[in-house]
């Protein structure tokens, strides 16, 4: 039976044999893949033309919420996926970091619509005030581009890197073509085929080829995003493809690298640190039996150290029991298949040249519940490099499996010099408890990786570890690293926005933006806003309130009740040398009885105050000043009805602009509040 590809909405098997399967456990042929026959240029047209109109009609909340429908469903089908999982080689707790770990992307990603407006389109960054008196602004919008993300993935995690690249382009309303890498595509296969049966995404979202996509490139265009994981070499020649520079396609490049993890001079044996190391270096070896690419390759430790660390881990890999992982005590997997195993014994041939294997052996090994001849096992290998300054083929090759390399250094430079002879890396590590020693090495070293992980045994219990990119923040890194950046929250969302700068009035910018900039015109009204539910109110809808004059009693009054006696309050004898005349009126006050102008007492629709987004105090208040406050209805974001009996409501975000008799601004914020919909249902 041949894997499926899904394009244009059906699912489709390729013409002729294709590509042969196998399971990485037993050697056995489990399916074929092939994309012959798949015609990429429509399936390109029907991701921009059905999927990319579909997603842009709905807003980020809406993404989000779809997205958290999404998790859900693969969530309560995930033990489908860990049965198809294990012939790919993983064991459970490897296939949890590839099957809940790419749920978990889509989870994060649903929560981050909270920080989005409930728009089709979002904006970036602070108003520009652009000339003198106001009147012309700029600001920065972002829309979704208007092309497809074509997603080019590796075979290591064929789950996890697909959800976590569709949850952001989704979020960002671009529909997206998955390439898994065919050795495993099958796992990918059995995940995709549940997206689509839940129909929770729009037509044309989502598409899969589990064959080949040679060929898909040359059907880019501009508004197209292309994205790669996997080999350096690999990565290189697509990034060189005509196409892309012709249409100037926006390219990311996740490649393998050789990651390092460093052992801080101060975590000798007998502290919690080195035993932490030792725990972390096994398990990042061990885990996918090393096919990570955030995998540590590199183990630097101090030269007085290296026979301690030696023996440690060791000792350590030595009870890692590798077989078939549904055998119970099963520790670590086979590599994804023999083709892998293959190029990684190559590259520990070469590796062997000049440096000393002092753990393992590729040949002489015990395999537990399985034939070893028959499933793409090895043992973890250990080298020691005694002098890697001068043998140097530690920082140039990577065998892509359960390899890895210890070598010494004297000072914390040389420590940092090491670390940058990987020429880039997507993660490195530094454990250590002597947080002088980690601010050096950081500071040193973060120019050539994407990530640093300092541990200590402060952390160490809720650490996800060295090996484990998270989604709020990025991943990638530069040189032999690709010099990508994908995930990282927020940031990685406008990778497939266009950020366009638009200028113009505040009033025609709030128009556009839905989005009240301040300087625009007022809409009044004879109704107060705290009496209108969260549909009744318009952006820029504004409440000019009575004034209070603010007097010395005052002041006194709020320094009591506060406690804050700070000396410019209190003090006229000790203003001199400062930029105040005389007494001056307290932030907190001026905003608390901003609050008492413009809030109506009487039960209405306002349920709550949410909070304050921000706050300036922008011009002193001295006693006999009289402040107003121009009380403005900025933003709207809806909320989803938590259950049935939930309330059905909105954040309203209004501005705060507080001003004095001259009409100046002396304290502007913005604060939040929860709004009753008038309709419940």
């Amino acid at each position: 039976m041949k894997l499926e590809n899904y394009a244009s909405g059906k699912w489709v098997s390729g013409d002729g044999d294709g590509q042969a399967l196998f399971n990485a456990i037993t050697g056995e042929q489990i399916t074929t893949a092939s994309s012959k026959g798949l015609d990429f240029a429509e399936m390109m047209n029907y991701a921009r033309k059905v999927g990319g109109p579909a997603l842009r009609k709905l807003t980020f909340q809406e993404r989000g919420l779809m997205l958290k429908a999404l998790a859900m469903h693969l969530q309560s089908k995930k033990e489908s996926f860990y049965k198809v999982s294990w012939a790919t080689g993983a064991t459970r707790s490897d296939s949890w970091v590839d099957i809940e770990g790419g749920i978990g992307n889509l989870f994060t990603y649903a929560s981050l619509r909270r920080q989005f407006p409930n728009e089709t389109f979002c904006l970036d960054g602070d108003t520009a005030k652009l000339s003198k008196n106001g009147t012309f602004i700029g600001h920065h919008i972002c829309v979704p581009k208007e092309g497809v993300a074509i997603h080019i993935n590796a075979f290591n995690f064929p789950v996890w890197g697909m959800l976590e690249k569709i949850a952001v382009n989704l979020l960002a309303g671009v529909p997206a073509i998955v390439k898994p890498a065919t050795v495993t595509s099958f796992l990918t296969e059995a995940v995709v085929k549940e997206i689509a049966a839940s129909k929770i995404l729009p037509e044309g979202a989502l598409q899969l080829i589990c064959g080949s996509a040679n060929g898909i490139l040359d059907h880019i265009e501009s508004q197209d995003i292309v994205t790669f994981t996997g080999s350096a070499s690999t990565g290189m020649m697509l990034k060189a493809h005509p196409r892309l520079i012709q249409e100037a396609v926006s390219f990311n490049m996740e490649a393998d690298s050789l990651n390092c993890c460093v052992l801080g001079s101060d975590a000798v044996p007998g502290t919690p640190e080195f035993d932490i190391f030792i725990k972390e270096v096994q398990r990042e070896m061990t885990t996918k039996a090393g096919q990570k690419c955030t995998a540590i390759r590199r183990i630097i430790v101090p030269e007085k150290l290296v026979e301690d660390v030696q023996i440690a881990l060791g000792k350590r890999l030595a009870t890692t029991t590798i077989g078939d992982p549904n055998v119970e005590g099963v520790r670590m997997g086979a590599l994804a298949g023999k083709s892998q195993l293959k190029e990684v014994a190559e590259k520990v041939m070469q590796l062997a040249k000049t440096q000393e294997i002092v753990f393992g052996d590729m040949e002489k090994f015990e395999v537990t519940g399985a034939d070893k001849s028959k499933g793409a096992f090895m043992s973890p290998i250990l080298f020691l490099n005694k002098d890697p300054f001068k043998f140097q083929d530690c920082h140039n090759l990577e065998a892509f499996g359960p390899v890895s390399t210890i070598m010494p250094y004297k000072t914390i430079a040389d420590a940092i010099e090491l670390a940058k002879m990987g020429k880039g890396s997507l993660v490195c590590s530094i454990i250590t408890g002597d947080d002088k020693i980690a601010k050096e090495f950081v500071i040193g070293a973060a120019c050539m990786h994407g990530r640093i992980l300092v541990l200590n045994a402060d952390c160490a219990k809720e650490s996800t570890g060295h090996g484990s990119p998270m989604p709020l923040l990025t991943h990638g890194g530069p040189g032999r690293a690709g010099g990508g950046e994908e995930m990282g929250g927020k940031r990685g969302v406008f990778h497939y926005l266009q950020r366009t700068a638009i200028q113009g009035s505040p009033t025609t910018l709030t128009n556009i933006t839905n989005n009240y900039q301040y300087g625009g015109k007022y809409i009044q009204n004879d109704i107060h806003p705290f009496k209108r539910y969260f549909e009744e109110l318009v952006i820029g809808e504004t409440l000019i309130t009575a004034k209070h004059k603010v007097t010395l009693e005052n002041i006194e009054a709020f320094a009591e009740l506060s406690g804050d006696k700070f000396y410019a309050h209190m003090d006229a004898n000790s203003l001199e040398g400062t930029i105040f005349t005389g007494r001056v009126a307290h932030g907190y006050y001026i905003l608390s009885r901003a609050a008492g102008l413009f809030v109506d007492a009487p039960k209405g629709p306002v349920l709550l105050n949410y909070g304050i987004d921000e706050c300036r105090f922008t011009k002193p208040v001295y006693p006999g000043a009289e402040i107003g406050v121009r009380f403005t209805c900025k933003e709207k974001i809806d909320q989803e009805k938590k259950s049935e009996e939930d309330i059905a409501k909105g954040i309203v975000k209004w501005m705060v602009d507080v001003y004095d008799e001259t009409g100046e601004t002396v304290a502007i914020a913005t604060i939040l509040t929860m709004v009753k919909k008038k309709n419940q249902d």
